[in-house]
């Protein structure tokens, strides 16, 4: 495998380009952002959403999982705003990497079940690839798992196609291939989605079929999740919440993109058996524990999500934004934090 010359370089700017972005900061504050951050909090949690969508967010939804009480749903701007039709709680949504939850769950059932083995190397399971990863014979399943592995991640690449993404995993897997590793495995952590496409590929081959079904049979059924799906294709397009980026005019929740598609409280129902182990065995819970985190955010052209348990309070908040780009996601992440300490309150 031939190593890439401009390895050094790459390391100067990730030591470079953080130090820009501050100086930036400081030269050109986004003033607006700051004082939302810093500004008193409001009474309600609708105040606060609607604090959002004055900042430019187009349509937000929250849903809070409190232990022991009714599940509450709010939503605050446009699911649609070219129709000018009102956030729903209960929209479908472009969850992104929320999903890895439910693929690293999959892969402790699957562990537990002697199905899969978190030691054995990735050329073990997908030999095709020999030659294609550098370190592939070493890689482990528990590498892929927690984001240990070195595969660069192929959303980074110069060339990925973001306005028209992969139709398929074979067609995204073209932009991690023939490429240096970052670092060799074990020896640092960098996250990369190519890590999850390939343990999905994996347990596709060990399965012998999709393990979107697998995570219905053993995830989504038990758990009685009706609203939650392998990727738009499978349902009714007009139920989706349409998503926006800053710099294109229009909706651009046509463009396919692998992602799965949930509800709020469909996410919310399924993080808090996922933390409370009602949906492991004690055996599972114990492999899950080791391999992956409790917690996570999507990102994807127009989606920003973010799924995360807090355990003073024991609650559970999920938050839908259907706007990214710009400053949207520091928008949308000031929103989520100060919902958080009002809900503190």
């Amino acid at each position: 495998m031939t190593k890439n010359k401009s390895k050094p370089i790459v390391r100067l700017l990730r030591i470079v380009m953080p130090a820009v972005a501050l100086l930036s900061l400081i030269v050109f504050p986004p003033w607006k952002e700051i004082w939302l951050w810093i500004a008193p909090l409001h009474d309600t949690v609708q105040e606060e959403m609607n604090i959002g969508i004055e900042h430019g967010l187009d349509g937000i939804i929250v849903y809070v999982n409190k232990g022991g009480k009714e599940p509450q749903f709010y939503s605050a701007g446009w699911k649609n705003r070219e129709n000018r039709i009102p956030a729903d709680p209960h929209a479908l949504f472009k969850i992104a990497s929320i999903s890895k939850l439910y693929v690293a769950a999959s892969a402790a059932m699957l562990v537990n079940d002697k199905q899969l083995s978190l030691d054995k190397p990735l050329t073990y399971y997908l030999p095709e690839l020999s030659g294609r990863i550098e370190f592939g014979d070493k890689i482990t399943l528990r590498q892929m798992l927690q984001h240990r592995s070195g595969i660069p991640n192929l959303t980074d690449h110069p060339d990925y196609p973001w306005g028209n993404p992969p139709q398929n995993n074979e067609e995204a897997l073209k932009y991690a291939l023939d490429l240096p590793a970052d670092f060799n495995p074990g020896e640092d952590y960098a996250y990369s989605n190519t890590n999850y496409l390939l343990i999905s590929e994996i347990m596709d081959k060990v399965l012998g079929y999709s393990h979107h079904q697998f995570i219905r049979e053993r995830i989504l059924n038990p758990l009685g999740l009706k609203n939650t799906f392998g990727s738009i294709k499978e349902v009714d397009i007009e139920k989706v919440m349409s998503g926006y980026s800053v710099g294109w005019e229009s909706d651009v929740k046509n463009n396919y993109h692998a992602s799965m598609i949930a509800t709020a409280e469909d996410v919310g129902i399924f993080l808090r058996a996922l933390i409370e182990g009602t949906l492991f065995t004690d055996e599972e819970q114990k492999i899950y524990s080791s391999i992956y985190v409790y917690e996570h955010t999507g990102l994807v052209p127009g989606y920003y999500s973010i799924a995360r348990y807090h355990k003073d309070i024991d609650t559970i908040i999920i938050q839908f934004v259907n706007t990214n780009g710009g400053n949207s996601e520091w928008i949308s992440n000031i929103i989520y934090d100060r919902i958080v300490k009002l809900l503190h309150q």
